[in-house]
C-alpha cells in the first residue's frame, strides 16, 4: 500500500488466497525437486552477472550455489563437434578447473558436455546453464552428466521456472548468462552460422576477454573459430594463454 499507484483493491487482488496456493504450490514443487531460487538481493547471485544489461532477477539452482562467485571461464562449441574440438575442449577445462577456475558451459551436446567432463575429471566445479526448468533434462543423453554435476559439488542453474520446456528461443537468452558470469569466453569450434557466436556477442557487449581455439581450415566446424581470429578475437593454443 506503501507503493506509488497502489490501491487497496489491487493490494488485495495480489494477496488473494488464489494467488497465495499458487505461490505455495511452487514452492513445495521446489523442495521437491531440490531447487533453491535466488534473487538479486541474495549474496549468492552471481556478482559478475549484476553488471550485464539484462540480468535476471531470479535464477534457480540445483547443487552447490556457493560456487557462483569463484572465478570463472565459459567454453562454448559446436554440437556437432569433431573429435579434435572434444579433445580440445576437455584439455582446456581439465587444466583451468586444475587452477581453481570455474568451467561455465551450456551441457547442451558436443563441446558444452566435454567442456563440463574436463572439469569433472580435474576434480574441479563445473556450472551448466540451461535453457529450460531445472526439472527437465535436455538432452535427455545428458542424465548422467546432469546428475555427476550435481554430485560433485558443481550446479546446474536456470533463469526459467520448474516446468519451463526447452524452447528455441529460450537457448540464445541463456547464453548472455553464460558470458555474464565469466572472466572471459573461450570458443572450441564453431561454423559460420553457429549459435556459438551469439554468446561471442553477449561476450563483447558485456565487455569480456574472447579467446579462440584455431582449426583447421580444410574443417567446417573452423569457419567460425578462425574468422574470429581475424576480427581480432586472442587466439589460444594452450591453457597458459588464458588469463584469468
Amino acid at each position: 500500500m506503501q507503493i506509488k499507484g497502489f490501491n487497496e483493491r489491487l493490494a488485495e487482488n495480489i494477496i488473494c488466497k488464489e494467488n497465495r496456493e499458487n505461490i505455495e504450490k511452487q514452492i513445495a514443487y521446489l523442495q521437491k525437486e531440490h531447487v533453491k531460487m535466488i534473487t538479486i538481493e541474495d549474496k549468492e547471485y552471481p556478482s559478475m552477472l549484476k553488471t550485464i544489461y539484462d540480468y535476471p532477477i531470479s535464477i534457480y539452482v540445483k547443487g552447490d550455489e556457493t560456487i557462483l562467485n569463484h572465478p570463472a571461464i565459459g567454453i562454448v562449441g559446436c554440437r556437432e563437434s569433431s573429435i579434435y574440438g572434444e579433445k580440445v575442449a576437455q584439455y582446456f577445462s581439465y587444466h583451468l578447473a586444475k587452477k581453481g577456475i570455474n568451467i561455465i558451459s551450456g551441457l547442451a551436446k558436443g563441446i558444452d558436455s566435454q567442456s563440463h567432463i574436463g572439469a569433472l575429471k580435474a576434480k574441479g566445479r563445473t556450472i551448466g546453464v540451461i535453457g529450460n526448468g531445472l526439472d527437465i533434462v535436455y538432452p535427455k543423453e545428458n542424465q548422467y552428466l546432469y546428475e555427476k554435476i550435481i554430485k560433485e559439488n558443481g550446479a546446474i542453474i536456470s533463469e526459467y521456472p520448474l516446468g519451463t520446456k526447452p524452447e528455441k528461443m529460450n537457448f540464445p537468452a541463456r547464453n548472455r548468462i553464460i558470458s555474464g558470469m565469466s572472466k572471459g569466453i573461450l570458443v572450441v569450434e564453431a561454423k559460420k552460422k553457429s549459435g556459438t557466436l551469439i554468446t561471442v556477442d553477449f561476450a563483447l557487449d558485456q565487455g569480456r576477454n574472447v579467446y579462440v581455439v584455431p582449426g583447421n581450415i580444410d574443417e567446417i566446424n573452423s569457419v567460425g573459430t578462425n574468422d574470429l581470429i581475424k576480427q581480432g578475437a586472442q587466439m589460444v593454443t594452450t591453457y597458459r594463454d588464458i588469463d584469468i
